[in-house]
């Protein structure tokens, strides 16, 4: 902290050296945090590691990111960050930490990234601080350890933006290109999540750059031009071919990337309709209070020694915290309710939020004295910039009406900016003693700290009552020597300060850590203390915190003894199956899985991120032995089912209704003319049909011979759990 007020003189000290010493422990934080123990998670999110199996299978799977080896069926998202994870399984070999690698690896590169963007115009230490908070922010290293899109996404942005300020600072053309060409990339990775920073990249370079109006408004236009045309050449490509020539494409409606881009993976997620069941009515998105009242007792045995203790979890609405300004604060997903405070809730506020009140004080002191008209200088023209990607990205996650914890991802990067260049702006200002300015740094220190004690509180029954009273007591304690000590220029004071930052950056550092702790979930990645249930809430919400699926519910197609259709959680939408949970990049929480999914593995390896995968092999070997050719092994009716037995045998297994089951792909009579060329013949069915699949699934059933469960069901597990059920094998042979 001592060396703050020389920002200048250490810049160009540190721009002589190659390697900057105090970024190497930052770096290695990062890569401990991102790397550590990756290779315990077999499977990741098996959703996406079954596609990626798929499209190592042949180049057209590739370029469609086929679901599934036969081309039935896409993924529902684009394929770049696929291509890559493939290209990652083809180097190294097909392994659940290999298709985790390219994510990781991105985690790492965007605390190198924004580091390198902060320190050029704010110093050194604000870079190296940024890097720091970047690194330390919790959700960045759970999603970074997973197969899931963002950290991809994020790393790709900062690259973008790399470039944008490259532009600025050479006034070359041909970088402001590069710059909204490379957000058209990351459009390709996540769809229109992409298109979030699009207000940041505008404002900068209208406020940045000294050019006329008139070419500023030309270069804008062709950049967003180029930008648009990169972010729909898959989708133009794709639609463009005749349906029969290609998959049916993921959760959408109409089998049209376009429609998938700006609807299910777009508006939709604003408005909170995510229903994808193809049914004309569509609901309002349940809320947790509405769910509640289904869930019961829930029964776990593990299929490994089917030994593992009943557990009960019980929800009231009395448990639930009460956010400021009132209000119950779990919502769907545990994302909160929409408000102006939703970033402060639970569920939300222990991911993103630990350095908010301290990127507040720092937004007041970067802009103060700052004047409408100008002249602007660097920092304000960046500090601008990082303002305009974190407001809007704020807004939209603050009235969202659907999403996952995870995305908030999206956050990270101008907070931890914030968090570094306001830290020595701050400091710059205490030291100076300039005026109101220099109360900012103990009052920043001040509400940071009661803000993370109020974030911690829930937890107390994990972590404990010493480091919530620990981060309170020495939060206020320093803020109040730090403003008793303002005239005071000595080396202690410099300490203080230093002591501060760490305090401040301690429960965040600890919270990052949670994911190796106590295991993480790659379906629905979190951090905290339960950060193996995937679903960010405070242990009261579970029984075990550690254990597997949704804050202790049953996962997909795990044993119970007293399962019945009333134990099913509502969907977030409307939908013409009730009790049918659907997650986006996941799987429908009532799907079933022949024999699949445990509460615990036998393995040392963690499978499916809280969702332990598993394959029936008695199931398979019947499966195997009777094909007679066909070229799905079977069909089932979503891709969860599916998903372990492609990873597992790398053959065709059909998920009829896409990810959740909902998707309008298959009819009778297509189905009718599949059995008849020997493609399929075996079904594996549990509850009833979902959305516009009903009819074909109860034609199934009518015109079918079901299997003896003797033959396929191994005898180690119980009866499989559904809302109509056990789980059947049926036979259709057609002449």
């Amino acid at each position: 902290m001592k060396h703050m007020n020389s920002e200048v003189k250490e810049e160009r000290t540190s721009n002589k050296k190659r390697i900057d010493l105090f970024l190497v422990p930052i770096v290695l934080i990062a890569a401990f945090l991102n790397l550590f123990k990756i290779w315990t998670d077999e499977y990741a999110n098996a959703y996406y590691t079954a596609a990626v199996k798929s499209m190592l299978q042949s180049f057209h799977n590739f370029f469609y990111a086929s679901f599934d080896p036969g081309g039935y069926v896409t993924i529902d998202k684009p394929p770049v960050v696929f291509w890559i994870q493939t290209i990652s399984a083809k180097i190294f070999g097909f392994h659940g930490w290999s298709v985790i690698l390219p994510q990781a690896l991105a985690g790492i590169g965007s605390v190198l990234l924004l580091y390198v963007l902060v320190k050029r115009t704010f110093g050194v230490w604000a870079g190296r601080f940024a890097a720091l908070a970047m690194a330390l922010t919790p959700i960045v290293p759970a999603v970074s350890r997973t197969n899931n899109i963002d950290s991809m996404l994020v790393f790709t942005l900062l690259v973008a933006t790399w470039m944008l300020f490259r532009a600025v600072r050479t006034a070359k053309f041909g970088w402001v290109l590069a710059a909204f060409a490379m957000i058209g990339v990351a459009f390709n990775m996540k769809m229109l999540q992409a298109y979030m920073v699009l207000p940041a990249f505008y404002v900068f370079y209208v406020v940045a750059t000294k050019i006329t109006w008139k070419k500023k408004i030309a270069f804008l236009t062709t950049a967003t031009a180029l930008m648009l045309a990169v972010s729909v050449s898959w989708a133009v490509v794709v639609d463009s071919t005749s349906a029969d020539k290609r998959p049916y494409m993921g959760s959408s409606q109409t089998n049209s990337v376009l429609e998938l881009a700006f609807g299910y993976n777009g508006i939709n997620r604003l408005t909170g309709n995510t229903s994808v069941t193809g049914s004309s009515h569509k609901q309002p998105a349940q809320t947790e209070q509405q769910t509640a009242s289904s869930e019961t007792k829930q029964n776990s045995n593990s299929s490994a020694d089917s030994s593992q203790s009943s557990n009960q979890r019980k929800s009231s609405s009395s448990q639930k915290m009460q956010a400021p300004g009132g209000g119950n604060q779990n919502g769907m997903f545990n994302t909160g309710n929409p408000g102006p405070f939703r970033l402060f809730q639970k569920g939300l506020s222990d991911q993103i939020s630990w350095l908010l009140p301290f990127v507040i004080f720092s937004i007041v002191g970067l802009f103060a004295g700052v004047k409408f008209k100008g002249p602007y200088t660097t920092k304000q023209k960046e500090s601008l910039f990082w303002l305009a990607w974190l407001l809007p990205v704020a807004v939209f996650f603050s009235i969202a009406g659907f999403f996952h914890q995870y995305y908030l991802i999206m956050l990270a990067p101008p907070i931890a900016a914030f968090a570094g260049a306001g830290a020595v702006a701050l400091w710059s200002m205490y030291k100076q003693h300039n005026g109101w300015k220099s109360w900012l740094l103990p009052g920043g220190i001040l509400t940071t700290a009661a803000l993370q004690v109020y974030i911690m509180s829930p937890y107390v029954s994990s972590i404990g009552v010493a480091p919530i009273a620990g981060v309170g007591a020495l939060g206020v304690i320093l803020a109040l020597v730090l403003a008793v000590r303002k005239q005071r220029k000595n080396s202690l004071t410099n300490y203080l300060g230093a002591a501060a930052m760490v305090v401040l950056l301690a429960m965040p550092a600890y919270w990052a850590m949670t994911p190796i702790i106590y295991g993480g979930n790659s379906m629905l990645p979190s951090a905290g203390p339960d950060s193996s249930s995937g679903m960010g809430g405070p242990p009261s919400t579970a029984t075990n915190s550690k254990q597997s699926g949704f804050n202790g519910m049953q996962p997909p197609g795990s044993s119970s003894g007293n399962s019945s259709s009333n134990n099913q959680m509502q969907p977030p939408s409307g939908s013409s199956n009730s009790g049918q949970m659907q997650m986006p990049g996941g799987s429908s929480n009532n799907s079933q899985m022949p024999n699949s999914f445990s509460s615990k593995s036998s393995s040392s390896k963690r499978k499916s991120g809280g969702m332990n995968a598993e394959v029936n092999q008695k199931l398979l070997n019947y499966l195997t032995k009777n094909n007679t050719g066909e070229k799905y092994l079977f069909a089932t009716t979503d891709s969860t089912s599916a998903a372990p037995y492609i990873i597992k045998t790398g053959k065709p297994v059909m998920a009829m209704g896409g990810f959740s089951g909902s998707d309008p792909i298959l009819t009778v009579s297509k189905l009718k003319a599949m059995i008849k060329k020997g493609e399929v013949k075996y079904f594996y069915l549990s509850g009833m049909g979902k959305g516009g699949q009903s009819d074909v699934i109860t034609w199934i059933k009518e015109n079918s011979k079901e299997i003896p469960s003797s033959k396929w069901q191994s005898t180690s597990s119980s009866a499989q759990q559904g809302p109509s059920g056990n789980g059947t094998l049926y036979e259709i042979t057609l002449k």
